[in-house]
């Protein structure tokens, strides 16, 4: 099993959308690469922590590849909008590809550079190693699975195109 986290705004539709895809194992919702330990989602809105509500993704590289996963997280983000996606505003909104093994860089860096070409902005999607990841809440893990009404930026259409 291969991992990376993910951070695309609001960490709900993220997770619900990844969870729909073929070969994606677990899913869980947190905040990554800040500057503070156990941060909670009221500290992490203060735009003072440093962290993205990100997410966890474990997948099976056998059913799909890292590149495949890019290019369905490159569907649910615009990668030119720094600090935002949606309505949702604040650094904890940002975009960001965290990755554990170093070996998947060069792939993250490739699957950039082929999205770039769809923008004429350069894209400004973070691209880090894993520094760390705390676990959201409870109420914050699945939660458009818990509230099928909630809010969410990603176009819910998108969410069937990739099962």
């Amino acid at each position: 099993m291969k991992e990376i986290v993910l951070a695309g705004g609001c960490f709900w539709g993220v997770q619900a959308y990844f969870d729909t895809i073929d070969g994606v194992i677990e899913t869980k919702v947190g905040y990554a690469n800040g500057n503070k330990e156990n941060p909670t989602y009221e500290e992490v809105c203060t735009n003072t922590t440093g962290f993205a509500e990100a997410c966890y993704i474990k997948y099976d590289e056998s059913i799909i590849s890292l590149e495949d996963l890019l290019r369905s997280y490159w569907k649910i983000v615009d990668p030119t909008l720094k600090n935002r996606q949606g309505n949702d505003i604040g650094t904890q909104y940002r975009t960001g590809i965290y990755y554990i093994d170093d070996g998947d860089l060069n792939v993250i860096l490739r699957s950039k550079e082929e999205e770039q070409k769809k923008y004429e902005k350069p894209i400004v999607t973070e691209i880090e190693p894993l520094k760390n990841f705390y676990d959201a809440e409870e109420y914050h893990q699945k939660y458009l699975k818990k509230n099928p009404n909630g809010y969410c930026h990603i176009p819910r259409e998108l969410f069937e195109k990739v099962k």
